[in-house]
């Protein structure tokens, strides 16, 4: 279901899309390098609240800012639901627990992680002309509750988000589509 769930606030934006789990996969990846930054947390326990932070979405759907203004999704009772049988369950629950409660640092990082996802959708986005972007980064820059967090995001949000691939644009592999020619064998 996570992977058919929208994540609807980019309605509000006018440009973008993606669904939750692939948040989710993104938030993870994120929560091991914030818990490898830090160099002290939990690193697994980071990354398990990311994965889960938003499993209820699969009953309740995803609920943007503005739609959390008008709606209260029962998370627990779908938390609930989808892990009662489980032989794992309670675990499910406890970190998602954590993770709402943000009663840990592991918690804490977890949550960051959650927020930079959105700010690298966001550059991405703002990057490539949507200029509302950049206003929604400065929401989500203040959600932050890290120091590593937050040098995470002065990091993304001073490099381009096309960087990490075509950094070096002049590189001979560019001019020739990667092909070597049998001369330079």
């Amino acid at each position: 279901m996570l992977k058919r769930t929208p994540r609807s606030g980019f309605q509000f934006l006018g440009t973008g899309r993606e669904t939750v789990a692939e948040h989710s996969l993104r938030c993870a990846v994120i929560g091991f390098v914030l818990a490898r930054m830090s160099g002290e947390l939990a690193t697994d326990r980071v990354v398990y609240m990311c994965l889960f932070h938003d499993l209820v979405e699969a009953r309740t759907g995803d609920l943007n800012y503005v739609n959390k203004r008008y709606v209260k999704a029962d998370e627990e009772a779908a938390v609930s639901d989808m892990t009662s049988g489980l032989p794992f369950g309670d675990e499910i629950r406890r970190l998602t627990e954590e993770f709402n409660e943000r009663s840990t640092p592991e918690a804490e990082a977890a949550h960051d992680a959650d927020q930079i996802e959105m700010i690298l959708q966001l550059k991405e986005l703002g990057d490539l002309g949507n200029r509302y972007a950049r206003d929604w980064i400065a929401s989500a820059v203040k959600r932050l509750r890290t120091d590593d967090g937050r040098r995470l995001a002065r990091s993304i949000l001073n490099t381009d988000f096309s960087a990490w691939w075509f950094k070096e644009k002049d590189d001979e592999w560019w001019v020739n589509g990667g092909r070597v020619e049998p001369s330079e064998r």
